[in-house]
């Protein structure tokens, strides 16, 4: 066993009882920081928050290897989604959990711990390895802000990326993952008295919900999912709404089936719009490209030799969600994303097996010894 007293666990008992929600990272981000300039990283923040509006920015920290080795970046968000104030983690048996009432924050956690541990171990036992450059991005539980925010220059010069933030077992390797686009549309009506003069107005609840009775949602097909997931409007109930905001998605493995899916919903909105005399405004955002990397591709064949080694099972997986890793593949380095064993995330039920923890950094220290003989 690679650590001492399971120091990974220990670290990631203690950075989920510190606050971390998205555009609210202050905390961890001194944290993290503290922890890389205490492994000897050349460390900094950049200007992400200004530009999201958050309280802290990416932390990205530089350690300088052997040149024989190739140049790896390691990430991990360092975000967590609500209810995620106060956590108060259990352990039972061989799990962590939540006390019941907030998200465990293994995701993403279990990442930064991991990657934390990895670097020690390295130090430790002087284990040669190439130049590895750390970044632990912020709110990307609200669209992979912080990565989208990243100078390219961050990661100029690298030759492979691993992001640990992905749910199922260790050994799992998502080698594609979806674009997705963000939807948001203003469906306008007339408002009017409800009791007095109802004729008068264009209930813009009721177009919205010819509108999305008639979208085709959910899994559309085998690479393409489309949702509506907020509504907001009206204002009394003796007012005819004038207004209703609607919040959606979609998601792709294929460019051509998003945008056939995005005219389709608002080709329905259209037709809902013109039906009862109403208008309607867009916004549409697209969030981030997809990704696909060949099974035969140096950086798989590098992981799966390493899951080999340890005698993980491998498992193949096409992800129905996007990470930091579609930002790093657009801009232009190899990236995978590795399951990391949470479970539930995004759940009051959120679990993570400790053993899974510790055959995590056993494998990435793994990867990094046997990166030599693949690039």
């Amino acid at each position: 066993m690679l650590m001492k007293n399971n120091r990974v666990i220990d670290l990631f008992l203690e950075l989920v009882q510190i606050d971390s929600i998205s555009l609210a990272e202050r905390e961890m981000a001194d944290r993290l920081s503290a922890e890389l300039k205490s492994l000897g990283g050349e460390v900094h923040e950049d200007n992400t928050a200004k530009k999201i509006g958050g309280q802290a920015g990416n932390i990205i920290g530089y350690f300088k290897g052997n040149d024989n080795y190739p140049a790896i970046l390691l990430s991990a968000h360092m975000d967590r989604v609500e209810p995620g104030r106060g956590i108060k983690p259990v352990i039972r048996g061989d799990y962590i959990y939540s006390s019941g009432n907030t998200v465990l924050g293994g995701d993403d956690l279990i990442g930064v711990s991991a990657i934390l541990e990895v670097i020690r171990v390295l130090k430790e036992r002087r284990i040669e390895h190439g130049d590895l450059k750390v970044v632990f991005s912020v709110a990307e539980e609200l669209g992979l802000l912080g990565a989208r925010q990243l100078d390219p220059v961050e990661i100029s010069g690298l030759d492979l990326g691993i992001v640990l933030d992905v749910d199922g077992d260790v050994g799992t390797i998502v080698y594609k993952a979806p674009a997705q686009l963000k939807f948001n549309a203003v469906i306008k009506g007339k408002s009017a008295h409800a009791g007095m003069h109802p004729e008068e107005g264009i209930n813009a609840i009721k177009i919205s919900s010819k509108a999305i009775s008639d979208i085709k949602l959910g899994q559309i097909d085998e690479e393409t999912t489309a949702n509506i997931g907020v509504i907001r409007g009206g204002k009394a109930i003796n007012i005819v709404p004038e207004i209703v905001e609607l919040e959606g998605e979609v998601r792709s493995h294929n460019d051509l089936k998003l945008e056939k899916q995005l005219k389709h919903m608002k080709e329905i909105i259209k037709q809902a719009v013109e039906k009862y005399g109403g208008s309607v405004k867009y916004n549409i955002e697209k969030l981030y490209t997809g990704f696909e990397l060949p099974l035969e591709s140096d950086i798989i064949r590098l992981i799966a030799y390493s899951m080999e080694g340890l005698k993980i099972p491998i498992i193949y997986m096409v992800s129905g969600g996007g990470s930091d890793a579609n930002i790093f593949n657009k801009l232009g380095l190899p990236t995978i994303n590795l399951g990391v064993g949470m479970e539930k995330v995004h759940t009051s039920n959120e679990t993570v097996c400790m053993h899974n923890m510790i055959k995590l950094v056993e494998l990435m220290i793994k990867v990094i010894k046997d990166s030599r003989g693949y690039y």
